[in-house]
């Protein structure tokens, strides 16, 4: 059960909610749609930005690091704001690493993920090349199964159909088959992953799973691919409480731009990916009134912490 504390509009598979149905596979692919509440008539920019802070020690930290800090909350998070790059305008300026961090916290809070990799963490280490994936999880499931989640966010101004061929390309690149190779390597040539699963069976079968010996073929069933998008939204922008008008027109808006998004991404990578129909893709949509407010309270936080 998720553990998430915003509320959830639609949490379903694609296939139950798609009025195309001409489009193909779509059983692989889900949607999962999230709100933020109001108080005292304004978006909860405060419970928002709690979230983000909430979950950056696991993206940007090894989880070494973490066990290290323990007890020691501010030095923790002075800690992981060194590991943001202020001077890193494509990341900071564009929202990118905020929104690794909020997948994060969905990921651990939402689909009981474990972070294999804080791809943040590894990404600035100059001695790690863990370009690829915005994260990183494995999910143990019953009896001892288990997936691999390679994730993809991103923070747009809007989510019409332009914004799509962005992400889709960035998803494309992402499952090459040599780029896939290098994202097991790195899970696989760290420590976290004994730290974070304890069980010893699972764990082996884990890293003989991925090991390089193995076809990237076998992969693909259990891979995951979760998909963010945080975007803003006039109807978010102008609304002032959480009334059910509000909720019924972004789930509906969700509905609509999530056939757009995947209709786009079948005709992109459906005949080009191999064993396509075989990896599921999972939509986040997060609708905020302003991204620009968002990310300039972020890095007024990051500059706290690292003292700027």
């Amino acid at each position: 059960m998720s553990s998430l504390n915003f509320e959830i509009l639609i949490d379903d598979s694609f296939s139950n909610i798609v009025t195309d149905k001409s489009l193909n596979p779509i059983s692989n692919k889900n949607l999962l749609s999230l709100i933020n509440d109001f108080e005292n008539g304004e978006w909860r920019y405060k419970k928002f930005q709690n979230f983000i802070w909430d979950n950056i020690a696991e993206t940007s930290l090894s989880c070494q690091e973490r066990e290290s800090l323990i007890g020691e909350p501010h030095t923790t998070l002075q800690t992981a704001a060194k590991n943001l790059r202020l001077t890193d305008k494509d990341n900071i300026g564009e929202g990118s690493e905020l929104a690794e961090i909020i997948l994060y916290g969905i990921m651990k809070h939402h689909y009981q993920a474990l972070p294999v990799v804080p791809k943040i963490f590894h990404k600035q280490n100059p001695q790690d090349n863990a370009k690829g994936a915005d994260s990183v999880h494995i999910v143990i499931e019953n009896d001892n199964n288990f997936s691999i989640w390679f994730g993809e966010a991103k923070f747009y101004t809007s989510i019409e159909n332009a914004r799509f061929d962005r992400i889709i390309s960035s998803i494309e690149n992402s499952l090459n088959p040599e780029k896939l190779r290098k994202e097991n390597t790195i899970i696989t040539n760290i420590n976290d992953i004994d730290r974070l699963i304890s069980n010893e069976n699972t764990r082996k079968e884990v890293l003989d799973f991925l090991h390089q010996k193995n076809s990237i073929d076998n992969l693909k069933q259990k891979l995951h691919i979760p998909i963010l998008l945080l975007h803003e939204c006039e109807k978010t922008k102008s609304s002032k409480e959480l009334t059910q008008d509000y909720k019924d027109s972004i789930a509906e808006y969700h509905r609509e731009r999530a056939e757009a998004y995947f209709k786009k991404q079948i005709k992109k990578l459906g005949a080009y990916i191999h064993k396509y129909a075989e990896i599921s893709f999972h939509l986040i949509l997060f609708p905020v009134p302003c991204k620009e407010t968002i990310v300039n309270s972020f890095v007024s936080h990051i500059e706290f912490y690292q003292g700027v």
